[in-house]
């Protein structure tokens, strides 16, 4: 499955945008650094993702009566209902340690099989001495200090910049065979006023490497990069940034649509021989996930890729007709375009953008893991329900104490794809299994009947 991967860098007009594949989960390869040099490694890419955000929050809807704006200026205007918060128990390194601790301690990978490391993040807490040395302390009793990489900063894109990084190292005759890890955590604080609301905190831990789940695909990528002042933070005895909330916006939408006419001449001929020489739309694209700032800016950037499309090709909405001449360069603040976009995308947003914004909604923006926060969701949503037979033979490992008593489970499917089941024990009140009547015959062979754990094929 094909997903538009869209990341936007607010602060710096920095916006990368490429394509991944989504496959089903496999066993988490091995590789041994004899066979590294033996082949190229394929399918490289995301094979583990850990997410975590704070435990606190604010309610926005609370937030607005606090700061004496009308109801439904963040929650309906930014779109946000809730937002994150660390109190002094939690910084940029702790978010870091936690996130990194779960990503190792779920997935099993061996501490001296990490061969690169790379932090992403604009919330520093030293000049000098970078995040990654902070994580080498969960290396220690293994022994593993030849690890590589160090942090990297450029406002929301530091995460995104590691990633890259992370997969170029893994595709590179530096690699060793060992995996990379690309950890990306921030906290987004802002002073009174504005954009207090749109404030979050969180981070995110991935594993990178050969025989990918999620593939990042070769010679699609476009990035798009200048010097502007939208966002930036000049004053180091403060963690509240300088912000030209209406620049930062223009310089969105500018890289939202130099990145989009990219990856689609770059795509068009990379795929040329799947899909014939016809333009690349987002008819094209599974889903479109964006780096969120806040939700309402994300639904707006989808209509904007819309509009993309549409300047492209004006006969496809006869409708809209009266646009069709329009440059792009001259819509970025223009409301009566927002607004029909808005309307003419809001199917595509709500079947392939809106899923990815479970946990940006609820915990705000992370800057560098926002993106990879609707990342997280959009697969939580969306591909984990969606039907996948799994590879036979099968033995499902979901745990029975999220089953009712009583409940009949699968326990095995063989590899002619037959499915068993068994019955968890009824239980009382007491959580006692009750004592069933009687019943001595042929079928029970003298036993209660539901005594016991029952077997079916």
């Amino acid at each position: 499955m094909a997903i538009g991967w869209v990341s936007e860098d607010v602060g710096t007009g920095s916006s990368p945008l490429t394509l991944v594949n989504a496959r089903t989960a496999k066993t988490m390869p091995s590789f041994k650094t004899t066979e590294v040099r033996d082949r190229w490694p394929e399918d490289v890419g995301v094979l583990a993702m850990e997410l975590y955000f704070p435990f606190l929050y604010v309610d926005q809807t609370e937030l607005e009566v606090f700061d004496g704006v009308s109801t439904g200026k963040y929650t309906i205007g930014l779109g946000q209902a809730r937002m994150g918060f660390c109190s002094d128990r939690e910084d940029t390194h702790s978010l870091c340690l936690t996130v990194t601790s779960r990503l190792l301690e779920r997935t099993g990978v061996g501490l001296d099989r990490i061969g690169r490391l790379e932090v992403g993040t604009e919330t520093l807490l030293d000049k000098s001495k970078s995040v990654k040395t902070v994580l080498m302390q969960l290396f220690e009793e293994s022994g593993n200090t030849d690890i590589e990489g160090v942090d990297t900063t450029n406002a929301c894109y530091g995460g995104t910049a590691a990633l890259f990084n992370a997969a170029a190292w893994v595709e590179s005759s530096a690699w060793d065979g060992r995996y990379a890890l690309v950890v990306a955590a921030d906290i987004a604080a802002y002073a009174i006023g504005p954009a207090r609301p749109t404030g979050g905190a969180g981070a995110v831990a991935m594993l990178v490497g050969p025989n990918a789940a999620l593939i990042l695909e070769q010679g699609v990528r476009a990035s798009h990069m200048c010097h502007v002042y939208d966002f930036y933070k000049p004053d180091l005895h403060t963690e509240y940034p300088r912000v030209d909330g209406k620049l930062s916006v223009e310089c969105y939408s500018r890289a939202l649509d130099k990145c989009y006419a990219g990856f689609c001449r770059k795509a068009r001929v990379a795929y040329a021989k799947e899909r014939g020489d016809r333009p690349v739309t987002l008819e094209d694209l599974d889903a479109m996930l964006f780096h969120a700032p806040y939700g309402k800016l994300v639904q707006k950037s989808l209509a904007r890729l819309v509009l993309n499309d549409f300047l492209r090709d004006p006969a496809q909405h006869p409708a809209l007709a009266a646009f069709g001449s329009l440059k792009l360069e001259d819509t970025i603040h223009d409301r009566e375009v927002e607004r029909a976009f808005m309307q003419l995308s809001r199917k595509t947003f709500q079947q392939k953008t809106e899923p990815s914004l479970l946990v940006s909604n609820q915990v705000g923006n992370m800057y560098t893991p926002s993106l990879y926060s609707c990342l997280a969701s959009y697969i939580a949503r969306v591909c984990a329900s969606a039907p996948c037979p799994p590879a036979v033979p099968y033995s499902p490992v979901g745990s029975l104490d999220e089953l009712f008593p009583g409940t009949w489970y699968l326990t095995q499917v063989d590899e002619m794809h037959r499915r068993s089941y068994k019955r968890l024990p009824l239980l009382d009140t007491n959580g006692r299994a009750p004592r069933a009547p009687f019943k001595e015959d042929a079928a029970t062979n003298g036993q209660p009947v539901g005594a016991s754990e029952s077997e079916a094929h």
